[in-house]
């Protein structure tokens, strides 16, 4: 094997650099800008090949901006997309992207064209891309994902139910031999027991197929249950990223633990007596200086007020990753010493 194959064997599959998005505010008379919503700003990540990433964070944090950017729904102002050493734009094409990442959406209806039968549905993208026998293809995922073909390929989508809807949506993504899959909240309004049968479904077909997942839920526990690692957003900007356990059973950013935290527990003799974080997130339009989470963070100071904390390791070698001056000695934070056991 040669520098240049080893280098890519351990480079990872998807490469997220900088990316922003930021949405305009028109009004007035003339409807010019006024002011613009910051909805992703400078998020970084990696995820390697075969290994499942959850995306956690409160409404509005930009983890479904995130998403959209990722597959060119949406047009990202500033950043690089790199998807198995091609970068979109100088070295990829936006079709090629969309081949290679494919998405699975929250509302199992709305995205599905409802004058398309369910086969013609499995099958449009590999027809649009030029793949050998979509319709074949279809038949063959569709019967992979439990639904039987001959009875359902000529159905409407109003003709099913939402977990079978849903399988439908997983198969019309795996029709295009993704590399990727993007999980938007896909399993979120379906109850828990057809909930379990999808996320199994999920597990099995990420082995056979060699898939990559970014899983994008509020369930932490079901982010937990599929996922190798876990990304925590805030407010557009990535706060902390590490292995789920190490996540789990030590988170290390304030807003991470508050949000464990709000997790209900089965145990009736542990009640929650106050609120784990205490205020709305702030406006996107207009966040706080310094760390965007000083606002609502017991553990603030005023470095934190004042300089912006940047996404770094726990320790030398670390997969464990977080944007907190409790955790950087050089931070002036007068507690940063302590800062793993507070």
């Amino acid at each position: 094997m040669s520098a240049t194959d080893t280098a890519r064997s351990t480079a990872p599959l998807l490469s997220v650099r900088e990316l922003k998005k930021h949405f305009p505010i028109h009004g007035g008379i003339l409807g010019r800008q006024q002011a613009v919503v910051q909805a992703v700003d400078g998020v970084s990540f990696e995820v390697a090949a075969g290994e499942t990433l959850g995306i956690v964070g409160e409404s509005g944090c930009g983890k479904s901006t995130t998403a959209k950017l990722l597959i060119g729904l949406t047009q990202m102002d500033e950043g690089d997309i790199v998807l198995d050493g091609r970068r979109l734009g100088p070295d990829m094409s936006l079709k090629a992207l969309r081949r290679d990442i494919q998405m699975v959406f929250q509302d199992s209806y709305a995205s599905l064209n409802p004058r398309m039968t369910i086969g013609d549905s499995v099958a449009f993208g590999a027809r649009v891309q030029g793949l050998d026998d979509p319709q074949g293809r279809a038949r063959r995922l569709m019967a992979r994902v439990g639904l039987d073909p001959d009875r359902f390929a000529g159905r409407y989508p109003h003709e099913l139910s939402g977990g079978q809807r849903q399988r439908v949506n997983i198969a019309r993504a795996l029709a295009m031999s993704p590399k990727v899959v993007v999980l938007d909240e896909a399993v979120s309004a379906l109850d828990k027991s057809v909930e379990a049968q999808v996320l199994n479904l999920l597990a099995d077909l990420r082995e056979e197929f060699g898939l990559t997942y970014i899983f994008i839920s509020h369930d932490l526990n079901v982010v937990r249950y599929i996922s190798d690692r876990i990304l925590v957003m805030y407010l557009g900007e990535v706060v902390e990223v590490a292995p789920v356990d190490d996540i789990w059973n030590a988170p290390a950013h304030p807003y991470t633990r508050s949000l464990f935290s709000a997790m209900p527990s089965m145990d009736p003799d542990n009640r929650t007596t106050k609120p784990p974080l205490s205020g709305d997130p702030p406006n996107p339009i207009d966040p706080p200086s310094g760390c965007r989470f000083h606002t609502r963070c017991p553990m603030a100071s005023e470095v934190c007020k004042r300089k912006h904390p940047v996404l770094g390791r726990m320790g030398q070698g670390s997969p464990h990753w977080v944007a907190c001056h409790l955790h950087d000695p050089a931070s002036g934070h007068p507690k940063a010493a302590e800062g793993a056991s507070v």
